[in-house]
C-alpha cells in the first residue's frame, strides 16, 4: 500500500495511491498508516480521492489509524469518492470523522 505524503505546517495530508482499501490491504495499509502518524503533526488529512471502493476491512483500518493517534492528536478525511463517501454515511462513520470535500489550502501561503 502506496502512501503519499506532505507536511504543511499544522498538519500533514496522507494521500493513499490506491483505488481499492479492503481485506487485501488492510493490514498494509495499517502499518502505513502507523509510520505516517509517528512523530508527526497532531493532525493528519487523509486525502481518499483515489480510493473508488473500501468495505469493511479498510474501514476498520482507517478507524485503527485514528485510535493510533490517541484522542490529543486528530485524524480528518478529504476528497472522498461518491461510493466510498455511501459507506461511511451508511455505517454511521461519518459521524465520527470529520469529512472534508477536498484537502485543505496550507495555511502558510503568501497573498499575492
Amino acid at each position: 500500500m502506496e502512501l503519499q505524503s506532505t507536511t504543511h505546517g499544522t498538519y500533514k495530508s496522507v494521500t493513499v495511491n490506491a483505488e481499492r482499501i479492503d481485506a487485501s490491504v488492510a493490514i498494509q495499509f495499517k502499518d502505513a498508516m502507523r509510520a505516517e502518524a509517528d512523530g508527526g503533526p497532531g493532525h493528519i488529512v487523509l486525502d481518499l480521492g483515489r480510493v473508488k471502493f473500501i468495505d469493511s476491512s479498510g474501514l476498520g483500518a482507517i478507524v485503527a489509524a485514528m485510535k493510533h493517534m490517541g484522542k490529543d492528536r486528530r485524524l480528518d478525511l478529504a476528497a472522498l469518492t461518491p461510493d466510498v463517501e455511501k459507506v461511511f454515511h451508511l455505517t454511521r462513520m461519518d459521524t465520527v470523522f470529520t469529512i472534508l470535500p477536498k484537502l485543505p489550502e496550507p495555511a502558510n501561503r503568501e497573498a499575492g
